[in-house]
């Protein structure tokens, strides 16, 4: 009786692996071709800013008390009156997520009243140390479109820097 039911189970596994070879390969060739993203997808965050230049982010901390996972630390700083980083009386002038910790929930997105903070359906970051994951303001933040960029330098910062991640 024992044997007679192992040999049937090992013909239903048969059955199912030559069921599946005969059908179309599901692979993606990832990164030439990427599987598209759910449209209410969240993956990586960015800090935004005004069109001006100005940042969005006025660091009022709300993010912070919002994340379930307490991945996010913000600290404000009086905004310089005569080079205004952000449109408030203060700014962040420390932000940092630590992405190893971040559920991507969208709490942090939902919590700022200036929109700063942003999930993007981004989710190729890789790196090969913890620290890595630990990203800062430099890192998050948009480029400032004012100031022109020359078209070699990479998006991210190199790897090695303090809080960023390898690329």
């Amino acid at each position: 009786m024992g044997a007679l039911s192992q040999v049937r189970s090992l013909g239903r596994g048969l059955a199912t692996t030559f069921g599946y070879l005969f059908r179309p390969r599901v692979t993606v060739d990832y990164p030439e071709r990427e599987r598209p993203v759910p449209e209410r997808f969240r993956g990586l965050h960015i800090l935004d800013r005004h069109d001006g230049g100005l940042e969005k982010c006025v660091g009022c901390e709300l993010c912070q008390a919002a994340c379930p996972a307490h991945c996010i630390t913000v600290e404000a700083a009086e905004n310089p009156p005569d080079a205004a980083v952000s449109p408030g009386e203060r700014y962040a002038w420390r932000y940092e997520i630590d992405l190893l910790r971040c559920i991507f929930c969208g709490m942090c997105e939902e919590a700022c009243p200036t929109g700063a903070i942003q999930l993007t359906p981004r989710h190729d970051f890789v790196a090969f140390r913890r620290e890595d994951f630990l990203v800062d303001k430099r890192w998050l933040t948009v480029p400032d479109p004012a100031v022109v960029a020359p078209e070699a330098e990479p998006v991210r910062p190199p790897a090695g820097a303090g809080g960023k991640m390898a690329g």
